[in-house]
């Protein structure tokens, strides 16, 4: 499966003139991280913004109790950065965890203004990266206080078809705000109503063959 790439996801949004994609790929640092290494800490500085070219990660914070909640999960052709500590360039409260290997571009927070400065494009982008954070974010908060667990855990799926491959039920259950437990008696009805459905489509199926 082909790998995700910066510049060519940049130009879906918006057209790059000639300078803008040179400088980028002048200065844009490619690196492979493992399964479970951290990016971003708590009390640390989010400095680089990473374009993800392949792999999953996710970002999560500890609570007052110690638990573990996931916020967001990122794939392939997203990008990944702590919102707040990147754009105010103050200490983070999250942590950014690879949950599978991967390939990652990234540029600094002063490379990224400085095309802000020297390109209209650059405005542009920072912009749209900024309200489709906010959105997002928007977007996340109504998701956890209006639809029931059964419907995030759907929504979660239709968005991450293949997510129970790359991370585990806990850190799934905390992004979707409910317990172990719980996520379990869905994962349990959703699979008795798809293998009911599959009866009913196939009611010979179930029958024993003739000897």
């Amino acid at each position: 499966m082909p790998e995700a790439d910066l510049l060519e996801t940049l130009g879906f949004i918006v057209p790059l003139p000639a300078p803008f994609q040179q400088r980028v790929n002048e200065e844009v640092i490619i690196e492979n991280f493992g399964r479970k290494h951290l990016l971003l800490r708590p009390g640390e500085i989010a400095r680089r913004l990473y374009f993800i070219r392949s792999g999953f990660l996710r970002a999560f914070f500890i609570d007052e109790n110690g638990k573990e909640c996931t916020t967001w999960f990122m794939g392939k052709g997203d990008l990944m950065i702590s919102v707040y500590s990147f754009f105010t360039q103050k200490p983070a409260f999250e942590y950014i965890e690879v949950l599978q290997e991967c390939k990652l571009q990234s540029l600094s927070w002063n490379q990224l203004n400085a095309y802000y400065a020297d390109f209209p494009q650059g405005n542009l982008l920072g912009r749209i990266v900024t309200q489709k954070y906010y959105i997002m974010s928007e977007e996340r908060a109504i998701f956890l206080r209006t639809q029931t667990p059964s419907l995030r855990y759907e929504l979660l799926i239709a968005q991450h078809p293949d997510i129970e491959q790359k991370t585990s039920q806990n850190n799934i259950a905390s992004y979707l705000g409910i317990s172990r437990e719980t996520l379990s008696r869905i994962r349990r009805k959703k699979l008795q109503l798809f293998r009911q459905t599959q009866n009913d489509q196939n009611p010979g199926a179930i029958l024993s063959p003739k000897n």
